[in-house]
């Protein structure tokens, strides 16, 4: 019997569809218990999670898909999420949506509900709600639609297991019709009559689609109506010209009435409601007077003391400092010796740019403590609620450089790590908007390693850390404004779902963290053994010395001396310990402040570290990747030039 359970249970899917930011992940971690698999839809560049979870001894195969507002398609997220809603045969879609917008939402439950599709509404962060006065009644909302809907705040676990029963005993058939005005059903009719395809959704809505023009459904019915292809285009095209209207928004407004009209009695509001204080917080960080001093207290606490300080200076300390050097390292190099008398293998494995030595090392006691550290504040933010604001907050600033809000995430990331940050840009809606974010992150984005060592070396020299800001920043907007004017291809729109600010579920925070660490580590543990082998043979075949030398004459044109080349090499294969070299320079009375501050900002604007550069190349391709390599290369020290000079020439920090 249990055999047959999981056969039978090996087509059940459970798909989440919804608005970004109403909670689907929330739910999917409360349903499968944590992020199973993460993988980019096939075809595509956005991610999908998949899990398992058992409902009164069955199994069933969960879907998180991306954020949408429509069964019409804008965004490649929305035409992921509903291509899954297309091909994969669900047993459930659960509509999750925000119970203080269910006006704004419930049209696409309506369109869910015609499409003939297995939906239970569930409406989440009622908490949220009542705490502003809302009432919704449950039972009756549930009665007007004609399936189960299910109230609940899931990141509390309050009714889940209403959930868990509506999907073990759903009914498949649908009793409610939501009717148009006479005219429009006159036209889904007339349409309808000529769709004889297999279809997932019901031929009612296909004929919607059809008169809304949506593309990807037109090739379906190619594909799929052979015979009676001709009728249906003239059906279309006929009312199209008969109607002489946008029809797409005909059909929105009407779905906005009806929703109106079955909302009328559901939803009642406490009037005379004083606001709370994340009520106030949440407009505070939106509010530009308020919004960008919080920004910099976030960035300062979060990015810079717990991430600069405490990952990559008291965890690192403790991991690389601490267990590698005190302990790992002379067991692993001992035993090696033992083992093999052959040089080159030893310094294959145990060198100075040994896998163990440096790829292992680096990947397992630089990197992780400070990636952890990161997504730690970063989930940590994300729970609050804070990011979303936040994108609302540098939109107007953004949209200057050709970008909109949604690209702050990205950025933010690239503070913790550069390499994560650049496989984040996938996410972003355009071709345009991902280059240019990812030419910005090359450039002028440092990672909180490098920006851990870079602000304590340069605190130290009064002057320099303004200095070096200043142009950073110049360079960042200077950079984005002509990418913004001479990148071709179409402007992204922004719009973004706001969810409540809220104290953060130690739970969500902890899963969200360690299911992200393990993602990232496992991308990038292999290109640190890889680094680290080019390191090797660079060494073994005399290639670094070269190297070495083709640099020099480079980096004697910024003022700087000769020893400084090998901290710039050292910079391309892992960002802070070129920061480092500098460090050691200075501390050994190497450079004058101007040669350090010189120094500082060419190598944070120089060449991405070669993690990012083979993640710039997954993700752009190798042209895209080598044009941003050679366009950073040459604007780190036509800057770093500039700087010398004008800094010699006005006697600043002499």
């Amino acid at each position: 019997m249990a055999v047959q359970n999981a056969v039978c249970a090996a087509d059940r899917k459970i798909v989440l569809v919804g608005n970004p930011n109403v909670g689907k992940s929330v739910l999917f971690n409360a349903l499968t218990g944590a992020y199973t698999v993460v993988s980019n839809y096939p075809g595509t560049s956005v991610e999908v999670s998949r899990g398992n979870c058992q409902i009164d001894g069955v199994s069933y195969e969960v879907l998180d898909t991306p954020g949408m507002y429509s069964l019409l398609p804008i965004t490649e997220e929305e035409r992921v999420a509903r291509e899954i809603l297309l091909k994969e045969k669900a047993h459930t879609v659960i509509h999750v949506i925000d119970a203080r917008n269910l006006e704004r939402m419930l049209p696409m439950t309506l369109q869910l509900v015609e499409a003939g599709l297995p939906v239970i509404l569930l409406i989440n962060i009622l908490d949220e709600a009542e705490r502003r006065g809302m009432y919704v009644d449950i039972p009756l909302l549930q009665e007007k639609l004609g399936i189960p809907v299910i109230g609940g705040a899931m990141a509390r676990k309050r009714g889940l297991a209403e959930l868990r029963q509506a999907i073990a005993s759903y009914d498949s058939k649908v009793k409610a019709v939501f009717g148009y005005s006479r005219d429009l059903e006159k036209d889904i009719a007339k349409i309808s009559e000529h769709l004889t395809g297999d279809y997932t959704l019901v031929p009612r809505s296909i004929a919607l689609l059809l008169l809304q023009k949506d593309e990807d459904v037109w090739g379906l019915i190619r594909d799929a109506e052979k015979g009676s292809l001709e009728a249906i285009e003239k059906a279309v095209n006929d009312t199209v010209y008969e109607r002489r209207m946008d029809l797409n928004l005909r059909i929105s407004l009407e779905r906005k009435r009806i929703c109106r009209a079955i909302l009328e009695e559901v939803v009642h509001q406490q009037a005379d409601r004083k606001p709370t204080f994340f009520e106030r917080l949440a407009g505070w960080t939106i509010n530009p007077w308020t919004g960008f001093p919080l920004l910099l207290l976030v960035l300062y606490f979060g990015v810079y003391v717990f991430v600069g300080k405490f990952g990559a200076g008291v965890l690192v300390d403790l991991l690389e400092g601490g267990l590698f050097e005190n302990y790992l390292n002379p067991w692993v190099v001992g035993l090696v010796h033992k083992l093999t008398s052959w040089y080159w293998l030893r310094e294959l494995l145990v060198g100075e740019y040994g896998v163990f030595t440096l790829g292992v090392r680096y990947a397992v006691a630089l990197v992780l403590p400070i990636v952890g550290t990161f997504f730690l504040a970063f989930s940590l933010m994300e729970d609050v609620g804070y990011f979303p604001r936040l994108a609302m907050l540098v939109d107007r600033v953004f949209k200057k450089i050709g970008l909109n809000g949604r690209a702050v995430i990205p950025m933010v990331l690239g503070f913790g790590c550069d390499t994560m940050a650049t496989m984040v840009t996938r996410t972003l809606e355009t071709v345009r908007e991902r280059v240019i974010v990812t030419l910005l992150l090359a450039l002028a984005v440092p990672c909180s390693a490098q920006l851990g060592v870079i602000m304590g070396l340069l605190s130290e020299v009064p002057g320099a850390l303004p200095v070096w800001v200043a142009c950073v920043t110049l360079v960042f907007l200077a950079v984005g404004l002509l990418s913004a004017r001479l990148l071709p291809g179409e402007r992204p729109m922004f719009y973004m779902e706001l969810p409540p600010m809220r104290l953060p579920q130690a739970r969500n925070v902890l899963i969200k963290t360690v299911s992200r660490m393990q993602w990232y580590f496992l991308e990038i543990f292999p290109l640190f053994i890889f680094a680290s082998i080019l390191l090797w043979a660079g060494k073994m075949t005399g290639a670094l010395n070269g190297l070495v030398r083709i640099m020099s004459p480079a980096i004697s044109a910024l003022g700087l001396p000769s020893e400084t080349t090998a901290a710039f090499i050292f910079g391309f294969f892992r960002r802070d310990f070129g920061a480092a070299g500098l460090y050691d320079m200075h501390s050994q009375g190497l450079l004058s402040p101007r040669q350090l501050t010189v120094a500082a900002v060419t190598m944070t604007l120089f060449v991405p570290c070669i993690a990012q550069f083979l993640m710039m190349k997954k993700e752009r391709g190798w042209k895209v990747s080598l044009g941003i390599f050679l366009l950073v290369t040459l604007l780190a020290f036509a800057v770093g030039w500039s700087l010398n000079v004008v800094l010699g020439f006005t006697g600043w920090l002499a």
